[in-house]
């Protein structure tokens, strides 16, 4: 028998109850109003937040019948505006002070200036390296509070503000949140938006000043011992277990990060409620087990809930997880569980005031908007389907994934500009396995300083539900039209929300609810022969694959099945090893460099990654000579042969159905605009009969010289790699001559080279080619089918035909 509503509910007219909204208005409009402010500036958002609180002090007096007799409905509703009102004052006026500190003058003059500084900080996070070009020194990314800075006339400046660190010396990396240091760099602006002051460029290595708080040191003792826990495992399960217990995702493979951000399971990876809640509820089903009261379990849970914040740092994400977690303890130890919801209200505004940064924190909002789905869509949704007989674990293991899904959607949708389609059901199917990996991962965690091999005992254990959570995300990845293109950014997510509401709105009423299963259903049925016919990626057929590498080549050629032959590697390891991985790409018989800069050469290392390279040939042009060694160790260490050889004029190749001649250079062309370039290994292949010409990065020097020395028709091919990225170093006569079918041109989103050149691809295209970037069509694969030759680009939608 249902019982009375609590006092964290309303009576509804079925009896039932609706959750307690009350603080939820004023939570949004702080959120809201810091979000606005962080992008207005101060004097705009203290302009805010006065009109806010005025309009409050007379929606107020109105209430109360200072300006008159309010009606009934403005007296229900009122309250409600005048607590939204506050809300705007609150997260108006929180931001505008900070953005006061932020933009102090004694620190944006120096910044404008970009002085050069000495800077005490202390280390607000993990050091983390960021991407960047290979062969270049990489750089660290720290986030950094600044307590001071003494600038280039000796005044020291006191300034409580934050910086972002781009640091070069490996010395960096080794610091822990909470450390005090200085170093001298040079100071920059950022890029606005969020309470950042600058940003400082630090050549050299840091000062430390003290050792690191002693929670610091014991986090990092335990986050090295689970990483040593985890060496022994393959690198997919290895690197997976440390990013679901402690977010560190240092060692994930690039390959399986692509896969679960395609899948809809990123936040996995991150540290968030979700965390908190199988830990704590771990700690929690053990007490009860011991029969253990009430508070006694309470009292556990938070020494949990202390502890595991301090395994895995106390970041924004873990201190909003905490929070909480913290506030749903409470509530337990209250004997109020319906209070759950205010909770989230009030978590949300008191964050949002203490750190307004928060409010444009893309996974603060996801995080929320998870936690709010779970309360306010996924009972009823439960309930609904237990009504309908489904049963009771089934029902709730349907409805929490899927409202979660539809909470996080516009959020995602936002940010990747798509939407997928198998986020749910991949959720759904890694449920049983999240706790198992959780919980045993932080048991390995706890164990490694005072037991390593019980460490490495429980870190196997845990690599098994790892290992589905590896293979759902694979294989969900691979399905085709798993993701479909969606508009980015604000503009995206607004319109995917009001879609989500008015949708969650219209299906109240029985006659839309059928209305809008008998539409999926017809969509489902209508797109099914499409999804079996539709190939997945690699698709059938293909005969050649420019990978999406940035800005760089890596072209691949099929050899046979799981094998293929790779000309160029890019400039990011991770970046190749991806796309042959999901080409299948397990076996290289050939791994060829048309020249040795390092957006041809910087990825070698992600091609040898898990993979036999039988062979390795290089141009005869020995510049420049970074590049010339990053291949030569790359193959000396990988095994290929007796290392790299030389590729020449007339050199040919035989593997599987592919040839490979070389064309060119036809002679060394020296004084040229640049000689490494137009010494490029110019190759000829034949897949299944379509001819592909690989230029490399030729310029017009070497194009006429081909022009000169090869045969007539010599260079007439189906397929043209554009060479140098598009630039408009082209020889008309060149590009004539070849007359493609299919221009593939591989290059980097945005790149500060102005490739491609306009010209040069519209003179492709007025020859009648079809025309393919990989910066804004993904991987590009050319196929052979039954209806001749078609493309295939794996970008935002993976699978488009295009022909």
């Amino acid at each position: 028998m249902r019982g009375p509503p609590g006092p964290d509910a309303e009576p509804t007219a079925d009896g039932g109850s609706v959750p307690d909204l009350r603080l939820a208005g004023l939570a949004v409009a702080a959120w809201l109003a810091a979000l606005a402010g962080l992008h207005l500036g101060p004097r705009p958002t203290v302009l805010l937040a006065a009109g806010a609180a005025g309009l409050a002090a007379c929606t107020a007096a109105h209430l109360l019948g200072v300006l008159g007799r309010p009606a009934p409905t403005v007296r229900r509703h009122g309250w409600i505006a005048v607590a939204v009102l506050l809300g705007v004052v609150c997260g108006a006026a929180a931001t505008a002070a900070r953005l006061v500190v932020r933009d102090a003058p004694a620190v944006r003059s120096l910044v404008d200036d970009r002085a050069t500084v000495d800077a005490e900080l202390v280390v607000r996070d993990d050091p983390r390296p960021v991407r960047g070009v290979a062969g270049r020194p990489a750089t660290l990314l720290v986030r950094a509070d600044l307590v001071a800075l003494t600038g280039p006339d000796g005044a020291r400046v006191a300034a409580p503000v934050r910086v972002l660190v781009l640091a070069a010396d490996p010395a960096w990396l080794g610091l822990l949140p909470g450390q005090r240091l200085t170093a001298e760099g040079r100071l920059g602006a950022s890029r606005g938006g969020d309470l950042t002051a600058a940003v400082l460029t630090v050549p050299g290595p840091p000062t430390p000043h003290g050792p690191p708080p002693w929670s610091q040191r014991a986090a990092g003792v335990l986050r090295a011992g689970l990483q040593r826990a985890c060496a022994p495992l393959p690198d997919e399960q290895g690197g997976l277990l440390p990013g679901l217990v402690v977010g560190d995702t240092s060692r994930l493979p690039s390959a399986v990060e692509e896969d679960f951000r395609d899948t809809g399971m990123t936040h996995l990876n991150a540290v968030s409620g979700s965390n908190v809640a199988i830990v704590v509820g771990a700690v929690l089903l053990l007490a009860r087990w011991s029969r253990a009261g009430p508070r006694v379990a309470v009292g556990l849970c938070a020494l949990a809930l202390v502890g595991f914040v301090i395994l895995v740092r106390p970041s924004p994400s873990v201190v909003r997880a905490a929070t909480m977690g913290a506030i749903g303890l409470a509530a337990l130890a209250a004997g109020r569980p319906r209070a759950a919801l205010p909770a989230l209200a009030a978590a949300v505004a008191g964050l949002v005031l203490l750190d307004p940064d928060l409010a444009g924190d893309p996974g603060f909002a996801l995080s929320v908007l998870a936690t709010a789905g779970l309360l306010l869509l996924a009972p009823g949704w439960r309930d609904g389907l237990r009504r309908r007989r489904v049963p009771p674990g089934l029902a709730e293991a349907l409805a929490v994934p899927a409202a979660a899904q539809l909470a996080c959607g516009p959020v995602v949708a936002g940010i990747s500009g798509t939407v997928s389609l198998v986020a749910v059901p991949a959720n759904l199917l890694v449920v049983p396995a999240i706790a198992p990996a959780t919980v045993l991962g932080v048991a390995a965690a706890v164990l490694s300083p005072v037991w390593p091999a019980g460490a490495e005992f429980a870190a196997w254990l845990a690599s098994w539900p790892a290992w589905w959570l590896v293979t759902v995300a694979r294989y969900g990845a691979r399905l085709p039209a798993g993701a479909l293109p969606w508009p980015g950014g604000w503009p995206g997510a607004l319109l995917l929300a009001g879609l989500t509401v008015a949708l969650l709105i219209a299906t109240r009423r029985p006659l839309v609810r059928r209305l809008v299963a008998v539409v999926a259903v017809a969509v489902i049925a209508g797109t099914l022969p499409v999804r079996l016919v539709a190939a997945g990626w690699p698709p059938p057929g293909w005969v050649v694959v420019a990978c999406a590498v940035g800005q760089g080549d890596a072209l691949v050629l099929p050899a046979g099945t799981g094998r293929a032959v790779v000309v160029d590697a890019g400039p990011d390891p991770a970046a190749v090893d991806g796309c042959l991985r999901r080409l299948g790409v397990r076996e290289v018989p050939l791994l060829l460099f048309s020249h040795f800069h390092v957006d041809h050469t910087g990825g070698v290392a992600g091609v040898f990654r898990g993979r036999r390279v039988a062979e390795v040939r290089t141009p005869q042009w020995p510049e420049p000579a970074a590049g010339r060694e990053l291949v030569r160790v790359a193959a000396a260490a990988g095994g290929a042969g007796a290392g790299a050889a030389v590729a020449t004029e007339g050199w040919t190749y035989r593997v599987g159905g592919l040839e490979l001649v070389v064309l060119g250079p036809p002679y060394p062309l020296r004084g040229t605009r640049s000689d490494p370039n137009n010494n490029s290994l110019v190759l000829r292949a034949t897949v299944a009969g379509v001819r592909i010409l690989l230029a490399g990065d030729a310029e017009t020097e070497e194009q006429r010289a081909l022009l000169e020395r090869v045969p007539p028709g010599g260079v007439r091919a189906d397929v043209l790699k554009v060479a140098h990225h598009g630039s408009a170093y082209q020889e008309p006569a060149f590009l004539d001559a070849v007359r493609p079918r299919v221009a593939l041109v591989p290059v980097g989103v945005g790149n500060s080279y102005g490739h491609p050149n306009a010209a040069v691809l519209a003179r492709i295209a007025r020859g009648g080619a079809r025309v393919l970037r990989t910066d804004t069509d993904g991987d590009v694969a050319v196929v052979l089918g039954r209806d001749g030759m078609a493309v295939v680009n794996r970008g935002v939608a993976p699978g488009r035909r295009q022909r």
